[in-house]
C-alpha cells in the first residue's frame, strides 16, 4: 500500500533536512511532498538540494503564506491523481510529531476512514508544554467535542491519516476555516459525511528548534469559530 505524506512548511530549514532524513530512513517507500509558503529562510532550497538522493521526495513552493490548512489541501490535491497512492498523511515539519509513529496510524486506517494522532489517550504524552497550556488544550478539545460532536478526543493536532476516498471528498470541499481551526472543520465536516475516525496515542513534543507559529490571537479566533463551523453545515 503506497502513502503519501504531505508536510506543510514555513520557515522551518532548521528542521526539514533531519526530519526528511529520518521519514526515509523508516521507510524509503513512503511519498513525501512538502508544501512550502514562500519561506524566507531558505526551507525550499534545503528541500531541492535534499530531492537529489530522496527520488519520492517532491516539493510544491506557493507564492505566499496561504496557511498550514490549504497547503496540506494542495499538497493532497498533488498527489492524488497517483492511482497507487491510498493513504494520505499530513504531519507538522517541527517534530512535533514523530516519524517513527507514522506505522501506528497506517495500521489503524485498516479499521477506519481517518485516524488521529492524539495527544489526549491513555499512553499519550505531551512534551514541552506548560501545565496552563495542557489544561487550556484540554478544555479547548472537550469544549470543540460538546459543540461539534465528532467522536474524537484531540480536534487540533495535525498528525492524521486519510484513506484514498476521504480524501477526494477533502480536497474537493470548499472549507471556511483559517489556520489550525481548519482541522477542527474538516473533522466536522467528514463525520457529517459518515466516514468513520480512529484515534492512536502520539507523543506530541513542542518545537525545540525554530520559532513557533502558534498565537493566543489564532486560539481565540479558534474559539469563537467552532460554533460557526456548526452553522456552516
Amino acid at each position: 500500500m503506497s502513502v503519501a505524506i504531505v508536510i506543510p512548511t514555513y520557515n522551518e530549514v532548521n528542521n526539514i533536512k533531519k526530519l526528511i532524513d529520518q521519514i526515509f530512513s523508516i521507510n524509503k517507500n513512503l511519498n513525501v511532498i512538502v508544501v512550502d509558503d514562500n519561506s524566507p529562510d531558505g526551507t525550499a532550497k534545503a528541500v531541492n538540494v535534499l530531492k537529489k538522493r530522496h527520488i519520492k521526495l517532491s516539493l510544491i513552493k506557493r507564492k505566499g503564506k496561504g496557511g498550514r490548512g490549504s497547503a496540506v489541501v494542495e499538497g493532497f490535491k498533488h498527489v492524488y491523481k497517483n492511482r497507487d497512492i491510498k493513504l494520505f498523511i499530513e504531519m507538522d515539519a517541527d517534530f512535533s510529531h514523530r516519524p517513527e509513529e507514522i506505522k501506528k496510524l497506517v495500521e489503524k486506517s485498516k479499521k477506519f476512514d481517518v485516524v488521529i494522532g492524539s495527544r489526549y489517550l491513555k499512553n499519550s504524552k505531551i512534551f514541552g508544554w506548560s501545565i496552563g497550556r495542557k489544561v487550556f488544550s484540554k478544555i479547548a478539545n472537550l469544549y470543540c467535542r460538546l459543540v461539534l460532536g465528532v467522536p474524537i478526543s484531540d480536534y487540533t493536532n495535525g498528525f492524521r491519516c486519510y484513506s484514498k476516498r476521504t480524501a477526494k471528498k477533502l480536497i474537493s470541499a470548499n472549507f471556511k476555516s483559517k489556520g489550525y481551526i481548519l482541522l477542527s472543520e474538516i473533522a466536522y465536516f467528514l463525520h457529517r459525511q459518515g466516514y468513520s475516525f480512529g484515534e492512536v496515542p502520539t507523543v506530541f513534543r513542542n518545537r525545540v528548534r525554530g520559532k513557533s507559529n502558534f498565537s493566543l490571537s489564532e486560539v481565540k479566533e479558534s474559539l469563537i469559530a467552532i460554533p460557526r463551523i456548526k452553522l456552516n453545515y
